[in-house]
């Protein structure tokens, strides 16, 4: 625990002007990132008296080892560099708004030849038009259903479309009338865009044009008497109304806004926001955040709004934000907003009518989103702090450990041997800082040197990254974390506990490589798989917690992840193998030549059994080459089918051998894998 005093800047050092400050550990880990109309005063209020601090903020000054900021020009410029800094540092103590869901979209892929209508969460795709967050998926499907009678658009995935073309069959849907058929070519790609861009314009909120170009074509049916017809018109304006009653109006002036309300307590805040388009409420969602320093609901509404349009441009931003509180000062945010839009944005408190009212129900849903929250959440936080103290205990630290990092060995009976490192910060998964290692100092099973080769390569970069840096900052005063290429170093950060999957030996292994690379203010231990044992590396008996103890759990579900982590990159290291070609054996074929021979032959079969002279007609490829080629095929028996090892699935052949250069693996999928056979 630091003193403040001990790093805090000397009188008019500081500038009195605006700009954004970082704080740092001992290890130079950003761990806050503050914004401030003038530096001096600002920073000035966290090198007072501790006890005049919030307690959070008296926990974040004393875990800091040093200060830093950066002057700007604009209080609008210290606010896009805040953002940047919190997107690219995430410092521990900062307001970081979660959710426990991924909420969905009605997405319509624009940027393909045939856009799709499809249910879409995660991260936006440029060129992809997005609606929504819905609360529930099937939502999203049931408006759907109604609107493909009117605009037939594409929904299938792109497997099922290619399918449909190869056999000119389109899908039931297409027999139906819900799909326009684009698959067969019983429409264009230009008419099948705009239907899509028409569909787009009914979700967007312009409905009234659609209703009553049908009403208009109804009636001309009908005095035609084309009663079929207008009796088929009469139900897409049926299914168009209904679809629009799913999102009765709120705003009668077809306001296009999006309303924020804050409700908190003196440690948690929950944010709920409702999206109003054409006057309807077409999505909703909400966060919930700890309150880490002494923050104002202006404040909170300040980092939401950072956070909602960090990413967003044009009219994704809408006209006017409604909130509770506005930013102190408002000016900057807004003319922020008016630039990611571009177009004059409103932000502002609404006062009467409508507006008051619907706020009133946003802020309804947040005092119940805030009271759900944490009736499941108080639990879960005091389990885990009760968790580490007891690890803590247990293998005597001075402290709990606020980050673990379990490894654990993975192979199958010697061959594709790998290695994780999965992350724990407070008891909870740190995904992004999950690693994996191939083992290249020696081949065959030794669980043991593996352990002892991983724990090496991770901590010499550790101690490599740190004597390059110095006191973790270079010559120009930038700091020490990322890479030549800029990219974020690796193994930047040393933890308090390293837990390994094994006993004895590999936690003997584990010390003896910390200690060889002079490390002995980290912690090691392992868990055994067989009666649950903690062994320490000085001990020689193992460390028995209680059955019904958190520690024991956490440490179980910190191995359990690390198991996964290195078996599911095993499995696919090993199903990569079984793929291979015969051409990976020819000596400078590259990956570009590769694809170009099998698109020129169409599957590795009939490539098998060309000759010199016709392999010799694919661009690029020589005699020699060519030559090369064929006994490359010539030595690889064609033998039995192969099998994916990881699915039980048949290759075949005559499928076009699209893993040619792919050096895609999975990095995280599925759940904890039981050890089955010899595999581990």
């Amino acid at each position: 625990m630091a003193d403040p005093s001990s790093y805090r800047p000397k009188p008019g050092e500081i500038p009195d002007s605006p700009g954004v400050y970082r704080f740092r550990d001992e290890h130079r880990r950003v761990i806050y990132v503050g914004k401030a109309k003038s530096l001096r005063q600002r920073l000035a209020n966290y090198f007072q008296d501790l006890a005049n601090l919030h307690p959070r903020t008296r926990t974040m000054v004393t875990t800091a080892a040093s200060v830093e900021w950066t002057v700007v020009s604009t209080e609008v410029e210290a606010l896009q560099l805040e953002y940047s800094w919190i997107k690219e540092y995430d410092p521990r103590f900062n307001v970081k708004y979660r959710d426990d869901k991924s909420y969905p979209y009605l997405a319509v892929t624009m940027n393909e030849e045939f856009p799709r209508v499809q249910v879409m969460r995660g991260h936006k795709k440029k060129g992809v038009r997005y609606f929504g967050p819905y609360g529930h998926a099937w939502a999203i499907r049931d408006t759907v259903d109604l609107l493909l009678r009117v605009f037939p658009v594409r929904t299938c995935s792109a497997g099922v479309f290619k399918n449909a073309a190869r056999t000119g069959r389109p899908c039931l849907l297409g027999y139906i009338g819900k799909c326009s058929a684009p698959c067969v070519g019983r429409i264009s790609a230009e008419d099948h865009r705009e239907l899509a861009e028409e569909f787009c314009d009914f979700m967007a909120g312009r409905t009234g044009t659609y209703l009553r170009r049908l009403e208009r074509q109804m009636t001309e049916a009908a005095e035609e008497m084309e009663y079929e017809r207008a009796a088929r018109l009469r139900d897409d304006i049926g299914a168009l109304k209904k679809a629009m009653e799913k999102n009765a109006v709120v705003l009668a002036d077809a306001t296009d806004a999006d309303l924020i309300a804050v409700a908190e307590d003196e440690l948690e805040a929950a944010l709920q926001i409702f999206h109003v388009r054409g006057g309807r409420v077409r999505g909703q969602r909400g966060w919930v955040t700890d309150k880490v320093e002494e923050v104002t609901t202006a404040a909170l509404v300040e980092h939401a709004l950072q956070q909602l349009y960090g990413e967003e441009k044009g009219d994704a931003v809408p006209k006017e934000v409604l909130v509770p509180a506005l930013p102190e000062p408002v000016e900057p945010v807004q003319e922020w907003l008016t630039g990611r839009r571009g177009s004059h944005v409103s932000l502002r408190i609404p006062q009467r009518g409508d507006k008051k009212a619907l706020m009133e129900t946003v802020q309804r849903n947040a005092q119940q989103a805030l009271a759900l929250h944490k009736t499941k959440r108080a639990s879960d936080l005091t389990t885990r702090s009760r968790a580490l103290e007891e690890i803590a205990d247990a293998l005597d630290l001075d402290s709990a450990p606020l980050r673990i990092e379990c490894y654990d060995i993975s192979h199958l009976q010697g061959d594709d041997v790998v290695a994780s490192m999965v992350v724990f910060e407070d008891g909870l998964q740190r995904k992004s800082e999950y690693r994996r290692f191939q083992i290249k100092g020696f081949e065959g099973q030794d669980d043991v040197r593996s352990m002892h080769e991983v724990i090496t390569r991770r901590f010499k970069r550790y101690l490599a990254d740190k004597e390059k840096t110095g006191e973790w900052v270079d010559e120009d005063g930038e700091n020490g974390l990322k890479d030549e290429d800029g990219r974020p170093k690796k193994f930047a950060y040393p933890p308090q506990l390293v837990v390994v999957d094994g006993g004895r030996p590999q936690v003997a292994a584990a010390r003896r490589a910390l200690d060889e690379l002079g490390i002995d203010d980290i912690a090691v231990c392992g868990l055994a798989k067989r009666l649950e044992e903690v062994w320490l590396p000085q001990d020689d008996d193992p460390v028995v917690l209680p059955r019904t103890s958190e520690g024991l759990y956490l440490l179980q579900r910190v191995r359990d992840e690390a198991h996964r982590f290195a078996i599911t990159y095993q499995r696919a290291k090993r199903a990569k193998r079984f793929r291979a070609s015969p051409l990976d054996e020819v000596p400078g074929l590259g990956d570009t030549r590769k694809q170009a021979l099998i698109k020129h032959f169409g599957s590795v079969k009939k490539l098998r059994s060309a000759t010199i002279d016709q392999i010799q007609e694919v661009p690029g490829i020589g005699r020699k080459t060519a030559e090369t080629i064929a006994a490359a095929f010539a030595r690889a028996a064609p033998a039995a089918p192969a099998v994916n090892t990881a699915t039980g699935e048949i290759i075949d052949d005559e499928e076009p051998d699209t893993t040619a250069g792919s050096s895609g693996e999975p990095v995280t999928a599925g759940a904890p894998d039981e050890r089955r056979g010899q595999e581990r």
